[in-house]
């Protein structure tokens, strides 16, 4: 059998920043925790981990006979306005996990030691961006880092930009101790919420968070229109004012898509809308929630005095549509002082 050493070398070399080992028992405490906020409404209907609570907290619904989780972080590029290109065309922002399909390499990079286990006669499963496991806290208990204040996993010496993943095996491997938090009595993260979303320390209240209300469906909240400014898909705030954090470099790997042009968005048929942002989650895959978001992000953004007819245009072509598009389209539009009877 490959020793947890080899297996965390081959993780590395495939460009996992940080390879951690713990047991495969289930997480009670997740559980508990989890079952609390859905009672508490805090999840908003959000399905991920939370649709079946005993089933994501239990790895061995993953594999019958799982000894060992080895969780992986892939790490991706923070945002660095220094890079950001600059046109006079309104820009929609995507958060830095969304640049690029990060997923694919972490379940590449984590296929390579699960592929090694194979290799010697072991069952292991490859487990990320899935409702199957709750990888923040497979993370915690393998050692990868700690709960951050923010919920998301900070790992030392790089803080949290980093998808999560894990290889459910039958190996029975060593493995790693939780490492100590190290947040202190710092609450940047709930100073720096546009929507005070962070309630208490690593508690997120998903109907208040931009992140999740882009991806909820109905209309976007009112309340949020500003807060949400030209945000189209995530939101990066608690990680950029994050202390473990900040000052960490990861290399853009050329294919990232960092921002959209609204005017683009809004002017694609569905086909070309789709090739563009298919990879996200959309509610119900309906169109019309990402054009939602691109209404309220150009009622926020700066419109030169080259593109106000244009945008004066669209908004009066989108208040003809149904009842949702309309309704964001005339808020937009009353944002730039534009008329539409």
């Amino acid at each position: 059998m490959p020793t947890a050493a080899e297996l965390r070398s081959i993780g590395l070399a495939a460009g996992l920043t940080a390879v951690g080992f713990t047991h495969a028992e289930p997480f009670h405490e997740a559980r508990v925790t989890i079952e609390a906020y859905k009672k508490r409404g805090l999840h908003a209907g959000m399905q991920f981990t939370y649709r079946n609570p005993e089933r994501s907290t239990t790895p061995t619904r993953i594999l019958d006979d799982a000894q060992c989780l080895i969780v992986g972080a892939w790490p991706y590029a923070a945002p660095n306005p220094s890079t950001t290109e600059t046109t006079d065309r309104p820009q929609a922002d995507v958060a830095a996990y969304a640049w690029r399909d990060h997923y694919a390499s972490l379940k590449t990079a984590l296929g390579t030691m699960a592929d090694t286990l194979i290799d010697h006669g072991y069952q292991a499963r490859v487990v990320a961006d899935d409702n199957a496991l709750v990888d923040r806290a497979a993370a915690v208990r393998a050692g990868i880092g700690w709960a951050g204040k923010n919920s998301n996993v900070l790992l030392p010496g790089h803080g949290s930009w980093f998808v999560l993943g894990a290889v459910v095996t039958n190996a029975d491997l060593a493995i790693d101790a939780p490492v100590e938090p190290a947040c202190g009595t710092c609450r940047r993260c709930f100073d720096g919420c546009p929507t005070d979303a962070i309630i208490a320390d690593g508690v997120l209240d998903a109907r208040r968070c931009l992140a999740w209300l882009l991806q909820a469906d109905g209309d976007f909240p009112l309340e949020f229109r500003k807060a949400l400014g030209t945000r189209i898909y995530g939101c990066d705030d608690c990680q950029t004012v994050c202390p473990p954090s900040r000052g960490t470099t990861t290399d853009l790997l050329g294919d990232e898509v960092t921002s959209l042009d609204l005017l683009d968005m809004l002017t694609k048929d569905d086909d070309d809308l789709l090739a563009a942002v298919g990879r996200w989650y959309i509610p119900k895959r309906d169109l019309r929630y990402v054009r939602r978001n691109a209404l309220v992000a150009l009622g926020n953004a700066t419109i030169s005095a080259d593109h106000q007819d244009e945008v004066a245009r669209l908004l009066i072509h989108y208040a003809s549509h149904d009842d949702m598009l309309a309704e964001h389209a005339r808020w937009a539009a009353a944002e730039h002082g534009i008329v539409i009877n």
